[in-house]
C-alpha cells in the first residue's frame, strides 16, 4: 500500500500562485508514476499532470501546458504541482495519485492510489 498526502492549497487571487506538495509512503518501491487530478464542482475529475518516478518524462493537460510544472523529489518521496499564472477556472480539488503502470499516465486507470485531496479556489 501506498498513502498519499497533498497539502499547499489555498484561496489566490488570479494571476497568482501556488505550489502544492504530495507526500508518499508506505510501498513506494513499486510507484512507477505520480499524476496530479482535479475535480471542479458539478464535473468529472480531469488530469492535469504526471511525472515518471525516474527519468525526466513529464505530461500535462492543454489547459495548464506553460503554467504549471511538476516535479519530484525522489529522496523525500515527494512531487510537487507549481501552478503559476492561476486563473478562476484553475479552482478545483486536486489530487495527487500513484500507480505502478506504464501506460495510460494521463487517465484514471494507471493509478491505484490517491490522496484526500487539497482545495485550490482562485478568485477573480
Amino acid at each position: 500500500q501506498v498513502q498519499l498526502v497533498e497539502s499547499g492549497g489555498g484561496l489566490v487571487q488570479a494571476g497568482g500562485s501556488l505550489r502544492l506538495s504530495c507526500a508518499a509512503s508506505g510501498r513506494t518501491s513499486s510507484i512507477y508514476a505520480m499524476g496530479w487530478f482535479r475535480q471542479a464542482p458539478g464535473k468529472e475529475r480531469e488530469f492535469v499532470a504526471a511525472i515518471r518516478w525516474s527519468g525526466d518524462s513529464t505530461y500535462y493537460a492543454d489547459s495548464v501546458k506553460g503554467r504549471f510544472t511538476i516535479s519530484r523529489d525522489n529522496a523525500k518521496k515527494m512531487v510537487y504541482l507549481q501552478m503559476n499564472s492561476l486563473k478562476p477556472e484553475d479552482t478545483a480539488v486536486y489530487y495527487c495519485a500513484a500507480g505502478p503502470r506504464r501506460w495510460g499516465l494521463t487517465t484514471n486507470a494507471p493509478y491505484d492510489y490517491w490522496g484526500q485531496g487539497t482545495q485550490v479556489t482562485v478568485s477573480s
